[in-house]
């Protein structure tokens, strides 16, 4: 096997090189800043010297730690791990230097890292800047460690005491560059690694059938990442289906199903009863291929996706206006189970099960999802038995919700549901939108503590009049299978189901949950504020500002917040002032990066929302 190499730097007297060197499987090469002669003329460090060399590591002298590449060749620079303990730059160098050293050696590192390699970064209590710390520096006196790495690429992926009392005959030195110690004591290693490229947004083109007729359409740019990523599908280890194919399971003890999920089309033509349009993710079909009415007025379109990467021809796209001809990206299953109704295409008592996913445009919050998989139940019984099958239903929901995480990873989940007169105005975007659907008649909430609340991940509701009968009361229950996820998995942030790092769903073996652990911990996060003028006598669309700012930032904006609302005296003109907080959860953001972003979000601003920059 090919052995690990190992690339110490910055080493004062050795003693950590010359403490790891003769572990089995490993190549060492510790290097230093100074000369051979400087560096020998410390403390035990010719001791050192000689032990690695005694066990066949290389020792390189005066080499910079900003500048990796010009000391190894091509055939060299394929390093497994990189040390830096208690970098500095010398004598009574302030932080802004120390800062401008890790940035340089960063940068450094991508030229020698292998692409799985890790870099390991040992500093003094309370310099890095993180929550690790402990007490923890103001940011603006911390080194920063975490925006500097993802400056270069890299994100914090673990952190740990370093407890030099562990190293054998190791001792810290070089303080203000003498052959003297400093204080270890509550010192930290942090562990950086490689993060996923930026996202490419080539724009995507995709093909469906209408009728007879083939034709294709642009996904809107802040999908392309999330359309036909197959979460669902019989080979997936998402815990999205795992939730899926659990709670079918359990469901199935009670009633028998019938799965219907693999026909149901993605585009909608015409307009969603009861639902805003600036929640509407509409699409024009591509120049010259408007299908013919009388082919597509019975229905929705029948998709069968194929993705291909072409030119950007969706110019005529107008969020949230209405045009003739327009088709949208389904934003809810509930009209595929109103159609089975309406035709009858189900057996009494069986529990029709459709699961697929659906797209929103939503305000940026923690719970706000532009895009999740649903999981629709419905459910037909004879009048009179109405009340006792709902209840087995809901109870059967509640048992299996309750028992997906049992014996994993000790979150217990509480289920509770609530009726839809108790939330008041206080709605979840999910349940604000699906009130739009149509009356909603219990909320179901999961939280992940003993408090008798928490987020909605569902709705039950009863079938409108005109879908009624004599003999028959149907029933739907809607569930956000993505937020479960994020509740019973411990994912706080909603784009971290999306990443294309294949370290999430490496912790998720095929059928099991399992509390999710970061792999990018403390990321930085960047504020920048924009204020502007509305335009006169409109009213503000808020969700088409919250889209724009997901679409030029590929999903970087974490938080938008209100900070002003001026109205100009006498002129009466209103001027608004928000607060944009842009961070990552699974790649590295790096201040440049997000300044180029808020750039581009304000260049943007007066073109599609009709605003004035102040």
């Amino acid at each position: 096997m090919k052995p690990r190499r190992v690339l110490l730097l910055g080493e004062g007297n050795f003693s950590f090189s010359a403490a790891i060197c003769g572990a089995p499987g490993t190549q060492v090469v510790a290097t230093c800043y100074e000369s051979e002669e400087e560096a020998a003329g410390r403390g035990g460090a010719a001791r050192s010297i000689r032990r690695l060399r005694d066990c066949g590591a290389q020792v390189v002298f005066s080499v910079d730690c900003t500048k990796l590449k010009e000391h190894f060749s091509p055939a060299e620079r394929e390093f497994d791990r990189i040390y830096f303990n208690f970098p500095h730059c010398g004598r009574k160098a302030g932080v802004v230097k120390n800062r401008q050293l890790l940035a340089g050696f960063f940068h450094s590192c991508t030229e020698v890292l292998a692409q799985d390699g890790e870099v390991h970064v040992a500093l003094c209590n309370g310099q890095g800047g993180t929550p690790a710390d402990q007490p923890r520096r103001e940011w603006h006196n911390s080194w920063q460690v975490v925006a500097l790495a993802a400056g270069a690429g890299f994100i914090l992926s673990d952190v740990h005491p370093f407890r030099a009392e562990t190293i054998c005959g190791y001792k810290c030195t070089g303080y203000r560059s003498q052959d003297k110690s400093f204080s270890v004591e509550g010192a930290l290693n942090h562990i950086f690694t490689r993060s996923t490229a930026p996202l490419c947004f080539t724009p995507v083109s995709c093909k469906t059938q209408l009728g007879s007729q083939r034709v294709s359409f642009q996904v809107p740019q802040v999908l392309v990442d999330k359309i036909n990523r197959g979460f669902l599908e019989v080979n997936s280890s998402h815990p999205v289906r795992t939730i899926k194919e659990k709670l079918s399971a359990g469901l199935s003890q009670a009633f028998p199903l019938q799965n219907i999920s693999s026909c149901l089309p993605l585009l909608h033509q015409g307009h969603p009863d009861g639902v805003c349009p600036s929640n509407i993710f509409w699409i024009t079909l591509s120049p010259g291929e408007a299908p013919n009415t009388e082919e597509t007025s019975q229905g929705p379109a029948n998709t069968d996706f194929f993705c291909h990467f072409g030119q950007d021809t969706d110019k005529n796209v107008q969020d949230g206006c209405l045009v003739p001809q327009q088709f949208y990206l389904r934003p809810s299953l509930l009209p595929h189970a109103q159609a089975i109704i309406k035709k009858g295409a189900f057996s009494p008592g069986a529990l029709q099960v459709l699961s697929g996913p659906v797209f929103r445009k939503c305000r940026i919050a923690p719970h706000s999802l532009p895009v999740f998989h649903e999981l629709l139940l419905v459910l037909a019984v004879s009048r009179g038995t109405e009340s006792s099958c709902i209840q087995v239903l809901l109870d059967n929901i509640q048992t299996t919700v309750s028992s997906l995480h049992q014996g994993d990873s000790g979150i217990k989940p509480s289920i509770s549901l609530q009726e839809a007169t108790s939330f008041g105005a206080e709605l979840s975007d999910f349940a604000a939108f699906e009130g739009q659907l149509g009356e909603i008649q219990r909320f179901l909430c999961v939280g992940t503590d003993p408090e008798p609340s928490g987020a909605c991940v569902g709705v039950v509701r009863t079938a409108p009049h005109e879908l009624k009968s004599r003999e028959l009361v149907v029933v739907s229950a809607s569930l956000n299978l993505d937020l479960l996820a994020m509740l019973l998995c411990g994912i706080s942030d909603w784009r971290m189901l999306w990443t294309s790092d294949r370290r999430f769903l490496g912790q998720f073996p095929e059928g099991e949950l399992r509390l999710f652990k970061s792999f990018s911990l403390y990321p930085p996060s960047y504020v920048h504020d924009v204020s502007f003028w509305v335009p006169d006598g409109g009213e503000f669309d808020e969700v088409a500002f919250h889209t724009l700012a997901r679409r030029v930032s590929g999903e970087m904006v974490v938080s938008i917040q209100l900070r002003d609302n001026f109205q100009q005296p006498g002129t009466g003109r209103r001027s608004l002032c928000y607060r944009v907080t842009f961070q990552s959860c699974d790649r590295a953001l790096g201040c440049r990066e997000a300044a180029e972003m808020q750039l581009r979000f304000r260049e943007e601003m007066q073109p599609h929302l009709g605003v004035t920059l102040r």
